[in-house]
């Protein structure tokens, strides 16, 4: 008995092609994450100054509406801490140094 194998197509590009994005919509995103940062990069060079002199290579995590900013060791506990208290809300962190650059690329 000689069967036929059923042939697979494999899968290519992505599971869910209507997430993709138009260029506007990619422009738009990217414009609204800088003005963001803007927004936590004001209150972040208010108080650099003197948390660097107690604080050097920590993270500070920004809620820019409340101006209110939470300052840990740690990246993920200081942003965990401001997530528990504003859950939901859009967060920046920072590191308290001269750059303010969390990583290295």
């Amino acid at each position: 008995m000689t069967g036929t194998k059923p042939t697979r197509t494999a899968r290519r590009g992505r599971i869910f092609p209507e997430i993709q994005w138009t260029p506007e919509q990619k422009a738009q995103w990217r414009t609204e994450r800088e003005e963001f940062r803007k927004r936590c990069q004001v209150i972040f060079d208010q108080v650099k100054p003197d948390l660097m002199q107690t604080h050097y290579n920590w993270y500070i995590t920004i809620e820019p509406n409340s101006g209110e900013y939470f300052i840990n060791k740690d990246e993920f506990s200081g942003a965990n801490s401001a997530h528990e208290k504003y859950p939901g809300a859009e967060l920046y962190t920072f590191r308290i140094n001269e750059t303010g650059v969390c990583g290295t690329i």
